[in-house]
């Protein structure tokens, strides 16, 4: 049996980070907004007539071998930790040769490990005949994730891999709801230029401090993030008008208030194009994910992505070409 799966990765707009349970609690009708695109993750996976269990990974060019399910459980340490862990957790009654690829570099902040972990277990939930729908598969990869990383997660990097499209994400004492926000997917792509910064960042790290100075009581930090949730409500009205002027001047405001929450959260390669960009067309710009390296969310004006682009390499970035990913994760069996 041959079975693929294939994901979409995420650009982040607005409310990131409140996400994270328990922090969506503290604040009055948190949202995190964000969008699918055409980067992907993905997986092949094919049964063997023997008990070994094979994983290899293309995008990080690394190989690991079991002799069985019971081998690989019994492993203290994983060079392909995502897959391992998704095997584990499947536990299939065959061996197996799993091949996964990324299309997101190397701590961009586009969800590259969340939306690998969901075409993953998109992939075994059919290999297994688990019956998980996928809300229960999010909530299966997400805990997955937070054993790896060992730090807690947040909610919405699974969303748009699950569903594609550009979302709300709800948060609230009844749990997470996801709302598709009905956005011209075509206007959409004329207004995004994305840069990856060539630094990895770790969103563990971010985030945990982030967290940890929000539970810790420190009161910057819960009022920064009154206001990011309050800008981010207003990003998904001004979205669904749409007001692409809105949009960029609350962009600018989340990363405004983002910055502050912790140091290393940008860099001067960020700020560098920042600035360069907003004299070229760029209406509102912040970082990806937890930010501190990664990759960079332009919002454009209209005709200007190309003028964008080229400030953004000649200070340096690299310009990801992408648009919305209409469709999240797919499933088939050869």
């Amino acid at each position: 049996m041959k079975i693929t799966a294939k994901a979409p990765c995420r650009v982040d707009m607005a409310g990131g980070t409140l996400d994270i349970w328990p922090l969506y609690l503290f604040h009055a009708a948190p949202v995190t907004v964000n969008f699918a695109v055409d980067r992907y993750a993905s997986c092949v996976l094919e049964t063997r007539a023997d008990t070994r269990i094979i994983l290899r990974s293309r995008d990080l060019n690394g190989q690991e071998e079991f002799e069985s399910l019971a081998a690989l459980r019994a492993a203290r340490r994983y060079k392909l930790p995502l897959a391992a862990h998704v095997v584990r957790y499947f536990a299939p009654a065959t061996g197996l040769d799993l091949v996964t690829d990324s299309e997101a570099p190397a701590g961009a902040g586009i969800s590259g490990s969340s939306t690998l972990i969901i075409a993953l277990a998109a992939a075994f939930n059919k290999l297994t005949n688990a019956g998980h729908k996928l809300e229960k598969l999010r909530e299966i990869a997400q805990n997955i994730e937070a054993r790896i990383i060992r730090v807690p997660t947040g909610c919405q990097d699974y969303y748009p891999a699950m569903y594609g499209g550009v979302n709300a994400i709800e948060l609230s004492e009844a749990g997470v709801v996801r709302q598709p926000v009905a956005v011209d997917p075509e206007d959409l792509n004329e207004r995004v230029v994305l840069a990856y910064t060539g630094v990895p960042r770790n969103s563990g790290i971010n985030n945990w401090e982030v967290m940890k100075a929000h539970v810790d009581g420190d009161r910057a930090v819960h009022r920064n993030f009154d206001r990011i949730a309050q800008i981010a409500r207003a990003m998904r009205q001004a979205l669904e008008k749409p007001d692409w002027e809105e949009a960029g001047r609350l962009l600018r405001q989340e990363w405004t208030n983002r910055k502050k929450n912790a140091p290393g959260i940008t860099t001067p390669l960020i700020d560098r194009l920042v600035q360069v960009t907003r004299r070229c067309g760029a209406a509102g710009a912040k970082a990806c994910g937890a930010g501190g390296g990664g990759c960079v969310l332009f919002l454009v004006e209209r005709g200007a992505k190309s003028r964008v682009s080229e400030a953004i390499q000649r200070e340096g970035g690299a310009v990801l070409p992408v648009h919305v990913a209409t469709h999240g994760v797919k499933v088939s069996r050869a």
